[in-house]
């Protein structure tokens, strides 16, 4: 499959060959892409996706990549970021955003409407498809508390609307990873509030998160899921792990349950040092520390 084939069949619609994907990651780290493509619409991604399917071309969705890391080996097949996908439109208290809407936006959105609900996400780098992905939450809140529906493409290529019961939430996770739905669209029920109050409540929300997490510099957000009855931050702490550095990666000397690239790190660094840390924090606390960020791709050859 030449670069020629797909460009021809898909001439309105962005794809680079063989493109670095540490240009997106938040990490700054990744292997290449065989084809990333850029779809500005639902037909686009229809079309892509059946695409693919014809030729027996592996298909991997990916937002904004705050929260995730992507081997130095790549990707193969295609990649579709989905950030063209940016719409956001409101309807008496709900809210329906494309899923390469940026979370923040979203926010400011329902903010302007003064609708109340998401606040807890104002400063969360992530995508609203990212964020039906995972059941992103920060600060109490979860997207599961105001997500009602979403539109999503099928891996067979049917659009379908699940429900909120559907979509099966709980701690970072959602149906969408077990079925591997392409998330077009997401739909919030929201409650009316005073717009001064939803403003000063983000504001204060992003103040909190730019004293504690280091935003100065690039990382996957938070790398480990909280394990019951205890802070990763502080299991971290108390190993005396904090600003271990890892190659050109380092645990946040801001805040342990973040890994940061100070040093043109590399993916493997920081996988390395993930598996490190929890090797340490199962030896010293018995405690198995699960991976909140989204890991995908291949491991790098040693030949070009």
């Amino acid at each position: 499959m030449m670069m020629a084939d797909i460009a021809t069949a898909f001439p309105a619609i962005k794809i680079l060959r063989d493109e670095p994907l540490a240009h997106y990651t938040h990490t700054k780290t990744g292997g290449p892409a065989d084809y990333l493509a850029f779809p500005t619409n639902v037909q686009e991604t229809k079309s892509l996706l059946a695409y693919a399917n014809q030729i027996s071309l592996p298909v991997t969705v990916v937002g904004n990549a705050s929260n995730l890391i992507v081997r130095d080996g790549g990707i193969r097949g295609l990649v579709m970021i989905l950030t063209q996908m940016a719409a956001i439109t409101t309807a008496g208290n709900t809210v329906t955003a494309e899923a390469g809407a940026a979370l923040i936006t979203t926010t400011q959105v329902t903010q302007a409407h003064a609708l109340s609900g998401l606040e807890f996400a104002a400063g969360i780098p992530g995508s609203v498809g990212g964020a039906i992905f995972m059941n992103a939450g920060a600060y109490g809140g979860e997207i599961s508390t105001v997500a009602v529906a979403a539109e999503v493409l099928t891996p067979e290529g049917e659009i379908r609307t699940l429900s909120q019961a559907e979509l099966d939430f709980g701690y970072r996770h959602s149906s969408i990873q077990d079925y591997h739905d392409i998330v077009l669209t997401a739909t919030f029920a929201l409650t009316p509030g005073d717009g001064a109050a939803i403003q000063a409540q983000m504001d204060d929300l992003n103040v909190r998160r730019a004293a504690k997490q280091p935003l100065e510099l690039p990382s996957c957000g938070s790398v480990f899921k909280r394990p019951v009855g205890h802070y990763t931050g502080q299991l971290i702490q108390e190993a005396g792990l904090q600003g271990l550095k890892w190659g050109g990666a380092q645990v946040s000397t801001k805040h342990a349950g973040f890994i940061v690239n100070i040093d043109h790190a590399t993916a493997t660094d920081y996988l390395e040092l993930i598996h490190h840390i929890q090797a340490v924090i199962l030896e010293k606390d018995g405690v198995t520390l699960e991976t909140e960020v989204r890991i995908i791709g291949e491991e790098p050859t040693t030949q070009k």
